[in-house]
């Protein structure tokens, strides 16, 4: 499904069910070098079990265009004008690592607009090391293989994630190469990057969030551990806390425990 967006198209994938704004609606907004795809099985089954879902690909970003959020402000206007784009007056806002952020300071500026929000992944603040900052912006490749060795605590997830014996690594190296090869104009490695590390308004976004939280967090993550969102789930007003047993890539590496969260907190 594609949306005129602040004048660009962008791209969302509904979960092979056509989009009914009459529905209850969860967006899903990925991280630093994934797309909509990060979600397969979560979208899909929401999507045949009463739920529209929108997973965007954001701005600049594979099947998206326009110009890439080089900001967390930035992207989160962008989700509220994809709001107003699919005519939809509230959502549930699902957003992993860079895209919890996201989902955050979209769910600051319109509390009103927000039925539920789920943070996965998330730090704050989420620093970024200066090593892999310069890395990412002079060797991705180097970068990318940092990130995915740091994110990772399983070498294969379950069956239900894209299929037996899929090696997640590998896949997720692939996925990487592919959206930063997306956009030959701008480098959305360190763009991401530089706009988490950058980001300061994550207490004070917190603080205006009306809705239920659901943090969903990673046991093994290295790359923002679970004690990093402390501050966050401090700050929240009806916060619950699922912990997952695998690394910062909830998603794919414990596909059905991450579904399972979903379900338990949702409600339409």
């Amino acid at each position: 499904m594609n949306l005129i967006v602040n004048g660009h198209s962008a791209y969302c994938y509904t979960g092979g069910k056509a989009f009914d704004a009459a529905k209850p609606t969860v967006i899903f907004i990925h991280g630093v070098l994934h797309d909509h795809s990060v979600w397969i099985l979560q979208t899909r089954y929401l999507a045949h079990h009463g739920w529209n879902v929108l997973a965007v690909d954001l701005p600049g970003h594979c099947r998206s265009a326009g110009e890439p959020p080089t900001s967390v402000e930035a992207a989160a206007d962008f989700v509220l004008a994809l709001m107003d784009a699919a005519g939809l007056s509230q959502a549930t806002l699902v957003g992993h690592s860079f895209g919890s952020l996201i989902a955050l300071e979209a769910a600051s500026r319109a509390p009103e607009r927000m039925r539920q929000l789920v943070l996965v992944g998330t730090a704050f603040p989420m620093k970024v090391s200066p090593a892999l900052l310069e890395a990412s912006l002079n060797e991705p490749m180097k970068a990318l293989t940092m990130v995915n060795v740091f994110s990772r605590a399983t070498l294969a997830p379950p069956p239900s994630a894209l299929g037996p014996g899929t090696w997640v690594f590998g896949a997720s190296m692939a996925l990487g190469k592919r959206v930063l090869a997306s956009n030959p104009r701008v480098n959305l490695f360190h763009t991401g990057f530089k706009a988490c590390d950058s980001y300061t308004n994550g207490e004070a976004a917190m603080e205006k969030v009306t809705c239920p939280v659901l943090f969903v967090l990673g046991s093994a993550d290295q790359m923002t551990a679970p004690k990093a969102a402390q501050t966050l789930i401090g700050k929240a007003r009806q916060a619950q806390v699922v912990y997952l047993p695998g690394g910062h890539h909830q998603m794919t590496e414990t596909p059905e425990p991450m579904l399972s969260a979903l379900i338990g907190f949702l409600k339409p």
